[in-house]
């Protein structure tokens, strides 16, 4: 049986969850699904849900990991022996959903790999010349090239989940998550010189709820289970990584807070330049595609800070690239024991990849397939992260609430020496029993309603 690795430093954790929950979801997702939903209402329902619902649930799927030593797929099915039930379904199904969006997403970060080598480029040939390149309708009409740019954000991501946890996660992300921080403060210091920065700040935190619309519930839900992770058996596998002496819950709200808080400065950093480029409409997928580069070569230096920006992102879409393949992995590992990590790894970076044809080309050779309007990246987007991810997530907290006695829950929560812990374990509890489930099942019921109230 394969000996389970585990993080040499608490540091290393929170570096590898905080990567892998902070990528392109609140970089390049957030800010247009805001735009879709209205701004600023919308951000409010979306950090209570982060703190309300995500935190709870994400320390839930942390202490499945850690209680069991498992991934996903072996903890939900002893979980449900111990329920006397089966929700192994429930860990298949996240790993399903890890596969699948790890190949659409690896076509998104082909185009922050695209962008961040123009903007290398750009030092070393005519600004005419870059300013074609980093034209987004000229990366989209060539399909080829985009599953080109996928693969080889692949094979990276591949090399180094093939090291194992200590070997390669925790040493890469340890050293490129405080450049990301410093990275990040850069540009939002740049974006606050924006002449558009104080019509930007009313947009985002002037709450005007006749903008939400039947969806806008559940679309705050999936974006909060999407950036913290929740629901693809992510954190149940780092779980499963964790020390005995580490204290889940800590881990989990302190997890929660930095995500927040970096989908919160992700929109401040791009709504300033999208303000300004009025002939984009916020709710487009791709807007920081459409708006960053252009602006960015446009001024002063911006070479050199569209170069940092997205070396940053292609960063921050790694981070979460390795969360995803991991949980495919480590689950493979658990479930075939004579299966190395080596192998597997491998195995399942080449099945992303035969994934990853169908996105890479929705927007060439498939470009008039449509459904409702939509392109397949966008629908597959929003059918997955609306509609199943949620349900995915309800699955194994489901597992979990019928698995798992109070006692033993208290004593995963409860640190003994931190007051505070045994002040939040009653509201914990209610959350895991009652509210957090009533809240996914409305959200879904209303976006079922809006389908056919529109």
């Amino acid at each position: 049986m394969n000996k389970r690795g585990s993080w040499r430093t608490r540091f290393g954790f929170y570096l590898l969850a905080i990567g892998s929950a902070c990528g392109l979801g609140n970089l390049w997702r957030f800010p247009y699904v805001v735009g879709e939903n209205g701004g600023g209402a919308f951000i409010l329902i979306y950090v209570f849900m982060a703190l309300a619902i995500g935190a709870p649930m994400l320390i839930a799927e942390l202490m499945v990991g850690k209680n069991s030593r498992r991934s996903v797929i072996v903890a939900t099915q002893q979980l449900g022996q111990k329920a006397g039930r089966g929700f192994r379904w429930a860990g298949r199904f996240a790993v399903i959903l890890s596969i699948v969006v790890l190949s659409y997403y690896a076509v998104i970060s082909g185009w922050v790999l695209h962008f961040m080598t123009q903007f290398l480029i750009s030092f070393f040939s005519p600004p005419e010349m870059v300013t074609a390149k980093t034209n987004l309708a000229a990366l989209m009409s060539n399909g080829w090239l985009q599953l080109m740019l996928a693969s080889a954000h692949l094979l990276i991501t591949v090399v180094v989940v093939v090291k194992g946890v200590q070997e390669g996660l925790e040493r890469w992300i340890g050293y490129t998550m405080p450049l990301f921080a410093v990275l990040v403060g850069i540009l939002v210091v740049k974006s606050f010189s924006m002449p558009s920065t104080p019509e930007v700040l009313r947009f985002l935190f002037y709450p005007d709820f006749s903008k939400l619309t039947w969806s806008s519930l559940n679309h705050a839900l999936g974006h909060v289970f999407f950036t913290l992770s929740v629901g693809f058996g992510t954190m149940v596998t780092f779980g499963s990584y964790m020390r005995e002496s580490d204290h889940a819950p800590t881990a989990g709200f302190r997890v929660t807070l930095v995500d927040t808080a970096i989908s919160l400065i992700a929109v401040v950093m791009i709504f300033p330049v999208a303000f300004q480029a009025s002939n984009v409409p916020l709710t487009d997928p791709a807007l920081m595609f459409e708006v960053l580069p252009k602006y960015l070569l446009g001024i002063r230096g911006g070479t050199l800070f569209g170069l940092a920006f997205f070396a940053c992102l292609y960063m921050a879409a790694l981070n979460a690239s390795i969360g995803l393949l991991e949980v495919v992995v480590s689950n493979w590992v658990d479930a075939q024991k004579k299966m190395d990590r080596g192998r597997a790894t491998w195995y399942s970076g080449i099945f992303a990849l035969v994934l990853t044809i169908l996105p890479a080309l929705s927007s060439s050779v498939f470009k008039d397939i449509r459904v409702l309007g939509r392109s397949l990246i966008e629908s597959l987007d929003s059918l997955l992260i609306n509609w199943f991810l949620p349900m995915v997530a309800l699955g194994i907290l489901i597992a979990y609430n019928r698995g798992t006695t109070e006692k033993e829950k208290e004593l995963s929560f409860v640190d003994k020496d931190k007051f505070v812990s045994y002040t939040m374990y009653p509201h914990w509890s209610f959350t895991l029993k009652w509210a957090a489930p009533a809240v996914i099942v409305l959200g879904l019921v209303l976006q079922v309603l809006g389908v056919f109230l529109k």
